[in-house]
């Protein structure tokens, strides 16, 4: 790395915080991140969170910190979605080619292994420290124990906003001219449950399976841990007939998992448990632009492009902004200003891409996977990426198992999808959806659509 140290304050001890650091201290820059919360690794961890699903870009970004291996002893392989309908049996749907998988980790224990492995890479961490104020010419940081009470000023070379969707660095920034900024909630909130492991500890369910519990507008999710428990995620409407506004009692919630989601009632208790003690969540997608001022404060992960998590992308996106950073100090060396500019110009569209690709993963994910011409749609595409690998990746692929833009991959994921609703006019498809007819079709399309 052909750069000067520098002096360098991060906010946010977050997994991005956190990365970022062990990639600057990798640069030979001196380091201090800065968050108003305590030490996750001394307090027990709230129950407000999402197992993460790590793939090919966080491995990526993992890998160029040499830190990759200590990171996938603590998680666990996913090869398949598994696939709980209302009266029918349970099915799986492998997520890609045999042996690609999806990777679930335990937010905070993989949150906490990060700080351990920043702090031996010589980060200092300064925990309950509330920035107040930043300013942006300057880089100095503001942090105090109240907003009206002393606060202590920090002199850094550079700043970075990691600070999650509700950046204090980012709020900053909006005050300026020609800030845009937007922030889309959706109408669905989460909450977080827990299946027990078995008395022997093995997982109750597949321990290598996403599993998911399709029911149109709402959604019930389990992602595996270590520990044979697996992390749930209700998904569910904050108002409406059927809504976290219309379970108020235990009753109500034991009535509610006993009608729509049968399968898991030997944690009924347990459940209901979680769900009367955890907060009701709200999910939302923020864009703003630009990410950057002058050479001096940078915006990374969710305080520049914060997205819903249907896509298991958010902890995976910010990682990859990460070495996209680092490939272009290695490129400009010590000119922070077009690291910068090159920066926010190259991750803006696929930051973008990814948000639509998110919020559209939801409604496949809660309604069309229970669908039968989705799901015949999707035999029909893996059996012509069978026999045409290098003219068909679909768009989970290009997401999940690449890291080609994301942009890329929802410009030809619209494509394909305007190919397959061609394909699914033909007549009697559904008994010859694997015919040389059905392919040459498909072929003729893609030249059709390539010109």
């Amino acid at each position: 790395m052909n750069q000067s140290p520098k002096n360098i304050g991060i906010v946010g001890s977050g997994l991005v915080g956190a990365l970022l650091a062990i990639y600057l201290r990798k640069a030979g820059h001196r380091v201090t991140v800065f968050d108003r919360r305590p030490d996750i690794r001394t307090v027990e961890f709230t129950g407000r969170s999402i197992n993460l699903a790590m793939s090919n870009r966080g491995w990526k970004a993992l890998r160029g910190a040499g830190i990759e291996e200590e990171v996938r002893r603590i998680a666990i392989p996913l090869y398949q979605r598994a696939m709980h309908l209302v009266g029918k049996p349970l099915y799986y749907q492998p997520y890609g080619k045999d042996g690609e998988a999806i990777w679930s980790i335990s937010r905070g224990v993989l949150n906490r292994k990060m700080i351990d492995l920043a702090e031996a890479a010589g980060t200092t961490f300064r925990f309950g420290e509330k920035v107040w104020d930043v300013d942006l010419p300057t880089a100095q940081l503001f942090t105090g124990e109240t907003e009206k009470g002393t606060w202590d000023a920090w002199k850094f070379d550079h700043i970075f906003g990691c600070d999650g969707a509700f950046s204090r660095v980012r709020h900053k920034m909006q005050r300026r001219s020609r800030f845009d900024y937007s922030q889309e909630f959706i109408d669905v909130g989460y909450k977080e449950l827990t299946i027990r492991p078995n008395p022997d500890g093995t997982h109750k369910l597949d321990k290598n399976s996403f599993h998911i519990w399709p029911r149109g507008s709402f959604m019930f999710i389990a992602m595996p841990n270590l520990d044979g428990s697996f992390t749930c995620t209700l998904f569910l409407p904050f108002e409406g007939e059927v809504s976290f506004e219309a379970l108020n009692t235990r009753e109500d919630t034991r009535a509610f998992f006993s009608r729509h989601f049968p399968t898991v009632m030997p944690d009924i208790d347990n459940l209901c448990e979680d769900f009367a003690k955890n907060p009701t969540s709200a999910l939302v997608t923020i864009k703003c632009y630009p990410w950057t001022y002058w050479d001096k404060i940078a915006l990374v992960g969710d305080a520049a492009h914060a997205v819903v998590p249907f896509f298991g992308q958010g902890m995976n996106a910010g990682f990859e902004d990460i070495s996209v950073l680092y490939s272009l100090m290695e490129t400009y060396g010590d000119d922070w200003e077009a690291i910068f500019r090159a920066y926010e110009a190259q991750r803006k569209p696929d930051a973008d891409a990814i948000a639509e690709l998110s919020y559209r993963n939801f409604v496949e994910m809660s309604t069309k996977t229970a669908d039968p011409s989705f799901l015949l749609q999707k035999r029909i595409e893996k059996h012509f990426a069978e026999q045409h690998p290098g003219l068909w990746i679909p768009a989970y692929s290009r997401v999940t198992f690449s890291d080609r833009p994301y942009r890329e991959a929802l410009e030809i994921g619209d494509q394909q999808e305007a190919i397959m609703k061609e394909i699914m006019q033909m007549p009697d498809l559904e008994a010859r959806w694997d015919s040389l007819e059905v392919s040459n079709r498909m072929l003729e399309l893609l030249r059709e659509y390539g010109e």
